[in-house]
């Protein structure tokens, strides 16, 4: 069955860290990837060089096109305009399965962005968080295997070069971060390396 599969952020980078493994995995098959951007996360950098950095990760993964939100990096407006906002990308890609930060995060764009989806994709029987390093009580029930995309993983994470060193631990980069994390969330699903999701919704074709 070929597929739409769109992945939201909050900002630049933030796919790659929770999901950038499993949309390479479905690329390769076939799969059409769409991204939507909320912000161009310019509080954290220079908003054209993270918008380009963005575009060369996406071609790593083989994603289709990024749809941006132009919308103020840390001030992710009132829930009406983001959910029209995403609503109208969700009509133009009509997604079989949506990937998007998680509710539970100390950034309060990935919160927005994540409470708005409730609206949006009210109608797309497939919805899952990914976790990202901001993420807070996330207990993942849902595991995708990506040992073989592990290095397109880090290589999609290494577009991203002006973020690399920028963690809250001094001295680990975004990709050690990524790596230990794809290798835990592994451990618990009984292989060396995967992406972990909570879903909203999950409808499994028997």
């Amino acid at each position: 069955m070929n597929m739409n599969i769109l992945a939201l952020g909050a900002h630049p980078d933030d796919i790659e860290f929770g999901c950038a493994g499993t949309l390479a995995k479905y690329a390769r098959k076939g799969q059409v990837i769409y991204y939507m951007i909320l912000t161009k996360g310019e509080r954290g950098g220079v908003g054209k060089v993270r918008a380009k950095e963005q575009k060369e990760a996406q071609r790593t993964v083989l994603a289709k096109k990024i749809f941006w939100g132009e919308f103020e990096d840390t001030a992710l407006p009132s829930q009406k305009d983001l959910i029209r906002a995403v609503e109208d990308v969700i009509l133009e890609v009509d997604p079989n399965m949506i990937l998007v930060n998680y509710h539970e995060d100390t950034h309060q764009d990935h919160r927005e962005l994540a409470l708005a989806l409730n609206s949006s994709a009210r109608h797309i029987r497939n919805v899952l968080y990914y976790e990202v390093p901001t993420t807070q009580n996330f207990s993942p029930t849902v595991f995708v295997d990506i040992e073989k995309f592990m290095d397109i993983k880090v290589q999609a994470l290494m577009a991203h070069k002006s973020q690399i060193m920028k963690t809250n631990v001094e001295g680990i980069s975004i990709v050690e971060i990524a790596r230990s994390l794809a290798n835990f969330r592994g451990i618990q699903a009984k292989i060396k390396y995967a992406e972990a999701f909570m879903p909203q919704r999950l409808a499994i074709n028997v």
